[in-house]
Formats: C-alpha cells, sequence, structure tokens
C-alpha cells in the first residue's frame, strides 16, 4: 500500500478519534458529580480527562499497533523514542474551562513522522468546530479550505499571550487580545483560521500543547517555531519546546525581532 494511501486511513482514523473523545467529553461534562483534582504539578485534571485518554489510546493502539503514542494523561517512557510514528495527543486541552461548563475546550492530537507533525486535527466539540491539517495538502475548518493573511506589520495586529508577552511587544504597536485566556490548541486554531492575527507564548511548552495546532498554522500558510527562532522536533527526550511564535510568515518574523529588542 502506497504511503499516501495509508495517510489516508491514518486521517479517517484521526477523524473518527477526536470525534468520539468529543462526544464522550460532552457526556462527561454534563455530570453534576464530575470528579476533579489537582496533579502534582499543580495543574488540573478531571474523570474526563482520563477517560478520553483510555478512548484515544485504545483506538490508536488498536489501530496502530507498531505506532508510539505520547499523551498529557499517560506516564512518559523512553519506549516511543524508538518509534518512528507517533501520536501526541491532549485528551482535554483546557481542563479548567471543561469542569467549569465553559466552550473554551478541545481534543487535540497530531501524527507526528520523523520528529514532524504529518496530521492532525483540534475538535472544539460545543461548537462542533472541527480543524484538521495534513502536510502539503492545507488546513481546513468544517471542510472549507484555510489560508492566512499575512501582513508586514504589527501594529493592530491581535495577538494572544500572556501580560508577560504582551508587554514586551506593545512597543511594536501589538493589540493584545482576550483570547489568551484559550489553551494553545484552541488559540493556534483561531490563528490558522484568521480570527486571531498570531499567538506568543514565554517559556517551556509541552509537546501535546503543540503539535496538532502548529500543523494547523503551517498548512493554513503560517509559520510556528520556539521563541528563538527555531523549528520544533516532536518524539525527543523531553517533550517540550522553548515557548511558542506563530503567525503568517512576515508577520512571525517581526514577532521574533520584537521579542529579541524587547527581551531581557
Amino acid at each position: 500500500m502506497r504511503g499516501s494511501d495509508n495517510l489516508d486511513h491514518d486521517a479517517a482514523l484521526l477523524l473518527e478519534t477526536v470525534r468520539a473523545a468529543g462526544e464522550l467529553g460532552l457526556a462527561l461534562a454534563r455530570k453534576p458529580d464530575l470528579q476533579r483534582w489537582t496533579k502534582p504539578d499543580g495543574t488540573p485534571v478531571t474523570e474526563g480527562d482520563l477517560a478520553i485518554d483510555q478512548l484515544i489510546q485504545s483506538r490508536l493502539r488498536s489501530a496502530r499497533p507498531g505506532d508510539g503514542v505520547l499523551s498529557e494523561e499517560t506516564p512518559d517512557g523512553p519506549d516511543r523514542l524508538g518509534c518512528h510514528r507517533l501520536w501526541i495527543v491532549d485528551p482535554i486541552d483546557g481542563t479548567r474551562a471543561f469542569s467549569e461548563g465553559r466552550t473554551e475546550w478541545c481534543v487535540a492530537a497530531a501524527l507526528v513522522v520523523a520528529g514532524r507533525p504529518v496530521l492532525a486535527s483540534v475538535f472544539q466539540p460545543i461548537t462542533g468546530d472541527v480543524f484538521l491539517a495534513r502536510a502539503g495538502e492545507g488546513s481546513t475548518l468544517n471542510g472549507a479550505p484555510l489560508a492566512m493573511a499575512d501582513p508586514p506589520t504589527l501594529e493592530g495586529a491581535r495577538i494572544a499571550g500572556s501580560r508577560k508577552a504582551l508587554a514586551q511587544l506593545s512597543p511594536a504597536g501589538v493589540s493584545g487580545d482576550s483570547s489568551g485566556a484559550l489553551p494553545l490548541q484552541l488559540r493556534l486554531a483561531a490563528v490558522a483560521a484568521g480570527r486571531l492575527d498570531g499567538a506568543v507564548s514565554l517559556g517551556p511548552r509541552n509537546d501535546w500543547d503543540l503539535a496538532a495546532g502548529e500543523l494547523l498554522v503551517i498548512e493554513a500558510g503560517g509559520t510556528v517555531s520556539s521563541t528563538d527562532g527555531r523549528r520544533y522536533v516532536y518524539n525527543q527526550a523531553e517533550p517540550w519546546q522553548q515557548g511558542l511564535v506563530a503567525a503568517g510568515a512576515r508577520r512571525h518574523a517581526a514577532l521574533i525581532t520584537a521579542l529579541r529588542t524587547s527581551g531581557p
């Protein structure tokens, strides 16, 4: 079977899996006694995160037993490093919003081959929005192709980010956006869809918060990198990247320059 045929089957598997995960999330979100607690690192987790993780892992491992899986809710191990193909999964990105009954949560998954994403989907169950990207073939939102605008200036650009990041960018005329409250995968999806002009995040960010959204932005015509301008490489020993800068190519370059100019 040709590689493109394999990827067709992978894309179908990915969409079926994230949709099923999202439907399970919707059902669990309605539970009046949803169990929730805090992980040792201080981040929230719910029974929904764990149930969705189990569903996704079961489907992926059953259908692709030779692939590795890296998920936020499953302990990491060295076995994945020997896998040419790795699924990177965030069962619920936006756990706090999920547990509080808000809309700002999603299911995200990407297939990484030789360190780079080749398939990705972000599904926001409450809105029904399904983002899909395939390397070299573009990004879509609910089946409609996405293409990002890319003006050369940052003046008035709607950039999602933390207060610290936006403070560093304010001299360049960036307009901070309240969408900075979105989880990273939804920020990246919003950039790909043109709902935001860019996203910046300082400090280490986990692979499961980035891989799917990165491919969405790239295939919509944008650029994604660490804060020092380096391209991400996934399936490394440490599953994180040093910061995030995502925007159209010209705005991305301007953001990198602005961060270097204003940084410590």
